[in-house]
């Protein structure tokens, strides 16, 4: 069969493009560059370091606070964590305090930290499975409203998810039945919730690939089916890892949800409900909350990083056409 500039695309998307210089696409590199130099300046650079320090600032205090001793975080002796490099005072016990159960009832927080992954990859596989078909459909399907569609699934993202809640609980627990202190609702809530900006965000880089590559794989007799997953998927890598880093730590964040859905039990409750129980009834433990604080965020930070590459890439797909 003799070969054409279309198929050729298409060949390319199959087995994947070659890889250039720090992970990049050899055919993103030109204009990598160009979007590098043009970015480039003494200004940009001042502003930023500013703005890193800035955000910065604040969690390195809260992790330097996170090894005082309690008297001096809470109390009268209490002051500022930038006092720590004056007096020398540092201590692990927080960390051993906070990670130790709270009493014979309570598990400790690594049980919290299995329950929140648990409840967090099911989570973010659903909504990158579901989100990105969906976004395939609307971007290259062909039926009737499907602009329509389109934007009202977009719009459901200023409904306030607070307005949801209640009605969504009755659903679970008066229609379908879900059992109650499971991992189920949990995973249906966070699914729905975070299918609308899902969406959006794979229509946009999925309707950017260029209709040459659907179209060699349509003659070839390729469906839907075979260009979603052959195609449409290897293609949007790095707009389904910066998906993924979002879903990943907005449900990791989570507790307004959690408390509605997991029924507050430790069996299923996430991190973030042993940080806000943590601290005690009358905050006699609040100095533990900067060592509880980290600890949990260990599990996001080697996330971010694992996929940041790709999460820098999926961020500037939108903007490097032309």
């Amino acid at each position: 069969m003799t070969a054409t500039p279309a198929r050729d695309e298409a060949d390319k998307a199959l087995v994947g493009l070659p890889l250039g210089e720090k992970g990049i696409h050899a055919a993103d590199e030109p204009i990598m560059r160009r979007v590098k130099t043009k970015l480039t300046s003494p200004f940009a650079t001042a502003a930023a370091l500013i703005i890193a320090a800035i955000w910065t600032v604040p969690t390195f205090g809260l992790f330097v606070q996170s090894f005082r001793p309690a008297a001096k975080q809470v109390g009268p002796r209490s002051d500022g964590w930038w006092n720590a490099f004056f007096d020398g005072q540092f201590t692990f016990k927080n960390y051993v305090d906070a990670t130790a159960a709270a009493g014979s009832q309570s598990p400790n927080l690594s049980q919290y930290l299995i329950n929140s992954t648990a409840i967090v990859i099911p989570v973010t596989l659903f909504v990158l499975v579901l989100a990105s078909m969906a976004a395939y459909i609307f971007a290259w399907g062909n039926f009737r409203g499907r602009h329509a569609m389109f934007i009202f699934v977009f719009a459901l993202q200023i409904v306030p998810l607070q307005m949801a809640l209640i009605p969504l609980l009755q659903l679970f627990t008066q229609v379908l039945q879900l059992p109650a202190g499971s991992y189920t609702q949990l995973w249906i809530a966070h699914t729905i919730f975070g299918l609308p900006l899902g969406i959006f965000l794979l229509h946009n880089f999925i309707s950017e690939i260029p209709g040459e590559v659907i179209e060699a794989a349509r003659v070839d007799g390729a469906g839907h089916t075979t260009i979603f997953w052959r195609i449409i998927l290897p293609l949007s890598v790095p707009a389904l890892a910066s998906l993924a880093i979002f879903q990943f730590l907005w449900v990791w964040n989570d507790l307004l949800v959690a408390l509605v859905f997991s029924g507050g039990t430790p069996d299923v409750a996430p991190i973030t409900q042993r940080l806000a129980e943590i601290s005690g009834t009358r905050g006699a433990r609040d100095y533990l909350n900067p060592a509880a604080a980290f600890v949990s965020i260990i599990i996001p930070l080697g996330v971010f990083f694992a996929l940041q590459r790709y999460f820098v890439r999926g961020l500037l797909a939108g903007g490097l056409k032309g």
